[in-house]
């Protein structure tokens, strides 16, 4: 009884160390992303006659809103965004292996954080495409990649999703690791065929496409050195 009553404090402590991370993380993505909300809900405040304070004024449609010389957004940004919600929806379907089968606390600690910052954009990709009446993909059934015609770079097939689930221990971590490399570096290609469209005029998506840009190369680079670690050996392209 002594021994079970010592081992309180330490699993308190370890839970708060958990909490409190979680806090940042969350806190972290959304000082990340606060301009994709905050145009948001500038865009859906009058712009020919504000109100007075305290006064809510008419909310324009998408087709009456001036140019203002941010730019507008256009059918690559939509694309972009649908596409972007069903590419974090299969990420969060492999961070949701990671309990029980790896062995590295860095790769538990690493996909906890992908976990909270994708679900967080997933929330504010819903949330822009819903502000502009268009169609939002629905996660539960996303992570296929076929949104909009066509496959999505960096997208695991279903026999890669089992070989993941199936791994266990060093082999799981450096499956992981790979996997979601592969999956990150898509990513990055769906922020450049973006920008090669014409994308990314609008302010908030130019800002959300930066972040996501930025984001997927720092943990590129830790997946890298947890790789380096396990075998001694890098990255090597999938598929």
């Amino acid at each position: 009884m002594p021994e079970t009553a010592a081992a309180g404090p330490p699993a308190r402590s370890a839970r708060r160390t958990r909490t409190a991370r979680r806090l940042r993380l969350t806190a972290a993505v959304f000082a990340a992303c606060a301009a994709l909300s905050a145009c948001e809900a500038s865009s859906a405040e009058p712009v020919v006659q504000p109100g007075a304070p305290g006064q809510a004024g008419r909310v324009l449609p998408a087709d009456e809103l001036p140019d203002t010389g941010g730019g507008r957004y256009t059918e690559a940004d939509v694309r972009f965004m649908q596409g972007m919600i069903e590419h974090h929806a299969q990420a969060l379907r492999m961070t949701a292996l990671v309990a029980g089968r790896g062995t590295s606390r860095e790769l538990a600690t690493l996909a906890e954080r992908i976990e909270i910052s994708q679900k967080n954009e997933i929330g504010l990709m819903q949330g822009w495409l819903r502000a502009r009446l268009k169609e939002v993909p629905s996660v539960g059934r996303a992570g296929h990649g076929h949104h909009g015609g066509g496959s999505m770079p960096g997208m695991l097939t279903e026999a890669q999703l089992a070989e993941l689930e199936q791994a266990r221990g060093a082999e799981f971590d450096r499956l992981f690791c790979t996997y979601m490399i592969y999956h990150h570096t898509g990513a990055l290609r769906m922020v450049e065929r973006l920008l090669a469209e014409k994308g990314g005029e609008e302010p908030e998506i130019r800002q959300f496409a930066s972040h996501v840009d930025s984001d997927q190369r720092i943990e590129i680079d830790r997946m890298r050195r947890i790789l380096m670690s396990i075998s001694g050996k890098g990255y090597h392209p999938t598929g």
